[in-house]
């Protein structure tokens, strides 16, 4: 494996630990339909929580979460929406972003953004 896959499992066990830890379940990880894919879908407090997690080992460039554009938020959308439907969910959903800037061996920052964005207009 890649070393900057190898990092992207690492930042996704990191954003899994941490969110169980504060109370989140884990109800799918890496699910996938085509050509899409949800990172980890949580469930907090009857809300179901889809989170894109993003894993970089420094942010000399620029933070992590800032590379989440449009066409991400609307390809995790889509994902989200076949998601929901496949599984005919009826609870609130949230979209939330895990940013995690460092390795294991350097030490590392998790940054959880809730409420990160909203499906576009062209989902709902």
């Amino acid at each position: 494996m890649a070393a900057h896959n190898e990092l992207g499992k690492w930042g996704e066990d990191v954003a899994m630990h941490y969110l169980v830890d504060r109370g989140y379940r884990l109800v799918e990880r890496n699910w996938r339909q085509g050509h899409r894919d949800l990172d980890l879908v949580m469930l907090h407090d009857n809300t179901l929580v889809f989170v894109e997690v993003r894993t970089r080992s420094n942010d000399l460039f620029m933070q992590p979460e800032q590379t989440i554009d449009s066409r991400k938020m609307l390809s995790v959308a889509r994902a989200a929406n076949a998601y929901i439907k496949l599984h005919r969910i009826s609870l609130n959903i949230r979209f939330d972003i895990i940013a995690i800037t460092g390795s294991p061996s350097s030490g590392f920052t998790v940054n959880h953004i809730a409420d990160a964005f909203y499906p576009p207009a062209i989902w709902r």
